[in-house]
């Protein structure tokens, strides 16, 4: 049994998947440490209930401090993106920062860790099957330097549970839902159709879950999951064609009406990623890893993950809805929708006048 003075640590607890956790921490009555790195916003979190932490994790003696008396550390920080400038620091900080926060956690005791991986890594070349928790891949199937560093990351986080230490994994496939805050790509995609700025679609597969049947998935994995072995946190596999469909019925935006060529919209990837690199240092609207990634089969099986772990994802469809009704509850979409609607009330009369 856990020490009654050792505390929860979440890495990365500010973010999309963090907060969510966090929230189901700290009702179930746990002590939990926020660890962020600096200047990360953190308003959002029930600050009354839990501490937090600023620390840098590409900083291993910052992660000593900041996860020392940890009874059990559940490992998200990341970068997420697809895209970052400069290109090093997907290594610094996914793969060396991983192995900072889970070299730290073991040495100050903690009884379990979880490492938090993710689905693209475990996509390969001429796949035709459903992926599933056990899929074996070489590194020269991974693609780009996010996934490379996720890939690196996760090889350590099973080579310490293999030599008997208590990490255990877990990949989630794309999360979804309400409060993502640092809009992800699942969300990014999502968001951008709800402003109309999808006309057009590349040909794509998804695995989508709930950002709250992943955080539930978290504390199932530490409760229940073996060390050394990979669990799939996924629910449903989609095309990025029915999600815009989906998005399409729940706000009365037309639906895409092209499908971009997968080679144009890689050549307008690479165009997108060199002026994010040399001009405006933001990220990209196309990344070349995502576009790639387009190309591989994304469909998963996550069945025996989740009846391991007693999960059952809630229906993509109410997530998706929750997703968009929480844009329009942050002002993301008011200028978009009254556009729309004025669009709308001119072709009404355009047409009422006989033009």
């Amino acid at each position: 049994m856990r020490s009654m003075n050792r505390v929860t640590v979440v890495t990365g607890g500010a973010g999309f998947v963090g907060s969510h956790l966090v929230s189901l921490l700290v009702a179930r009555g746990e002590r939990v440490r926020v660890v962020e790195r600096p200047g990360a916003s953190v308003d959002h979190l029930p600050l009354s209930k839990v501490d937090v932490a600023f620390a840098d994790i590409r900083n291993e003696s910052a992660v000593r401090e900041a996860i020392r008396d940890c009874g059990v550390v559940y490992h998200l920080a990341a970068n997420p993106q697809l895209w970052t400038r400069p290109r090093g620091d997907f290594r610094k900080v996914n793969e060396l920062g991983t192995i900072h926060v889970l070299r730290s956690a073991l040495e100050a005791g903690a009884t379990r860790v979880l490492h938090t991986s993710t689905e693209s890594i475990l996509t390969r070349s001429q796949q035709t099957t459903l992926i599933a928790e056990d899929q074996e891949v070489s590194s020269r199937d991974v693609i780009g330097p996010y996934c490379r560093s996720k890939f690196r990351a996760e090889h350590y986080a099973l080579h310490l549970a293999r030599s008997g230490s208590p990490v255990v994994i877990v990949n989630p496939t794309l999360p979804i839902g309400p409060g993502d805050r640092g809009r992800s790509p699942p969300t990014q995609m999502m968001l951008d159709f709800c402003l109309g700025k999808r006309s057009a679609y590349l040909d794509g597969e998804l695995n989508l879950i709930d950002v709250r049947d992943v955080a539930a998935g978290m504390i199932a994995a530490i409760e229940r999951a073996r060390p050394g072995v990979r669990y799939l946190l996924g629910s449903e596999n989609w095309s990025i064609r029915s999600v815009f469909s989906h998005l399409a019925k729940l706000t009365g935006l037309p639906e895409p009406r092209w499908r971009v060529p997968y080679h144009v919209a890689l050549v307008a990837a690479y165009v997108s990623e060199f002026i994010a690199d040399t001009i405006t240092g933001r990220i990209p609207a196309a990344t070349v890893t995502g576009v790639k990634l387009t190309r591989r089969r994304m469909h998963f099986d996550s069945s025996r993950s989740l009846a391991e772990l007693n999960l059952t994802p809630r229906p993509v469809s109410d997530s998706i809805r929750e997703a968009v009704a929480w844009f329009r509850a942050c002002g993301w979409l008011q200028q978009a929708e009254k556009s729309f609607r004025q669009d709308n009330r001119i072709k009404h009369d355009q047409k009422n006048s006989g033009f």
